[in-house]
C-alpha cells in the first residue's frame, strides 16, 4: 500500500482533489474542475454515472460523459454496423445525460461520443480531468466478472484519480467513513490528501489502515505470532503512522481520523475495510521506473473484491 510521507504536507491551495499528473517526479496537478465518466449502456456504467454526478455535485465539478464508438476501415463491409453503433451510443448518452441531469440540475454537464476504443478515449479523456469513473465492468463482460479490462486498464494507467464504482455497492448501514490504505514505510502525498480532502467533503471519519506481516513470518495472520513480538511492531507501526498523519491532521483539523494498524495481509485488510466505507482509497507509482504502468497486487486484489468504491491515485 502507498500513501502519505511523514512530515508536513505540501502548503499548495486547499482544493478536495489532486488533479491529473503530468509525467515524472516533480511535476504539478493541472486543475480543469471537471470529472469524466464512461457510459456505454450497462448497468455498471449507469451506476457510476450515478456516483460521478454526485461527485461532481458535491465538489462543484463539471461532469463529461463519454461513450467509446468503433471506427470501421476504410472501405469496410462492417460501417453500416459501425454506423448504427454510433446511433445507438448517441441515444443512449443523451439518456444518461438526460436522466442525470433531471436529479442533479446544479451540476453542468456535457457528453461526447469519440471515434475510438473505451480505453483509449477515456485515457484521452483523463488528460484534461480531474476525476476519471467507470464502472467496474462494461456491456461486453461476462457473468461472473468482478472487473473488466478497461476499469483495470484506467486505473493501472490514467493521469488522473480514476474511481472504479462496483455494480452493486453496499448499502450504507454505518457512519460516515472514507479509508485509506498507508504504508508507513514507503510514504506518498497524493493518496492522503485525495482521501482527507474526500473526508472532509463528506464530513466523514477517515480510517487509515496500515496493515502487514511481521518479516519472514510464512503466515499472513497474527495467528502463531508471539505475543511479544506482535506487542513491539505494533508499536512501532502505530508510533510511525502517528508521525506520518500529523502534517496531515495540521491541515485537516476537521477529519476525525481512525488510525487502524492490523496484521493482517494488506489485501485482505483493505477489502474487509471496504464492508464499512464509503470510499476507499490505494496509491499507484506513475513514476517512468514504475513497471509498465501495472497494478501491484493488492490492488489488483482490492478492485476485484472491494464492497465500495476504490479510487486509485496516481503519484511519483
Amino acid at each position: 500500500m502507498t500513501t502519505a510521507k511523514r512530515g508536513t504536507p505540501p502548503s499548495r491551495a486547499r482544493e478536495h482533489l489532486s488533479g491529473c499528473t503530468r509525467g515524472g517526479a516533480g511535476k504539478e496537478y493541472r486543475m480543469s474542475r471537471s470529472a469524466v465518466v464512461g457510459i456505454d449502456g450497462s448497468q455498471e456504467s449507469l451506476v457510476a454515472g450515478e456516483w460521478a454526478a454526485g461527485e461532481a455535485a458535491l465538489r462543484g465539478f463539471e461532469l463529461r460523459l463519454v461513450h467509446a464508438a468503433p471506427v470501421p476501415a476504410r472501405d469496410s463491409t462492417d460501417e453500416p454496423v459501425a454506423f448504427s453503433w454510433q446511433q445507438t451510443g448517441e441515444a443512449l448518452l443523451q439518456r444518461a445525460k438526460t436522466d442525470l441531469a433531471s436529479r442533479y440540475p446544479r451540476v453542468a454537464m456535457s457528453s461526447v461520443q469519440v471515434a475510438d476504443s473505451a480505453a483509449a478515449a477515456l485515457l484521452s479523456a483523463s488528460e484534461t480531468a480531474e476525476l476519471l469513473v467507470v464502472g467496474s465492468r462494461g456491456e461486453g463482460g461476462f457473468d461472473g466478472l468482478a472487473v473488466g479490462s478497461t476499469a483495470l486498464a484506467m486505473a493501472s494507467s490514467a493521469s488522473c484519480p480514476v474511481v472504479v464504482v462496483p455494480g452493486r455497492p453496499a448499502a450504507a448501514a454505518h457512519d460516515a467513513e472514507v479509508t485509506v490504505g498507508v504504508d508507513v514505510r514507503h510514504a506518498a502525498e497524493s493518496p492522503l490528501d485525495f482521501a482527507f480532502g474526500a473526508a472532509e467533503l463528506r464530513g466523514a471519519r477517515l480510517r487509515v489502515v496500515h496493515a502487514w506481516a511481521l518479516s519472514g513470518h510464512a503466515s499472513w495472520t497474527a495467528v502463531g505470532v508471539p505475543e511479544e513480538d506482535r506487542a513491539a511492531w505494533e508499536d512501532e507501526t502505530v508510533q510511525l503512522l502517528s508521525d506520518v498523519l500529523q502534517g496531515w491532521q495540521d491541515k485537516y483539523p476537521e477529519v476525525p481520523v481512525l488510525p487502524d494498524v492490523v496484521l493482517l495481509h494488506p489485501a485482505y485488510a483493505l477489502v474487509n475495510a471496504s464492508q464499512r466505507a464509503d470510499l476507499l482509497v490505494l496509491g499507484r507509482r506513475s513514476s517512468p521506473r514504475a513497471a509498465e504502468r501495472r497494478l501491484g497486487s493488492v490492488a489488483h486484489a482490492v478492485l476485484h473484491h472491494s464492497r465500495c468504491p476504490v479510487v486509485v491515485v496516481p503519484h511519483a
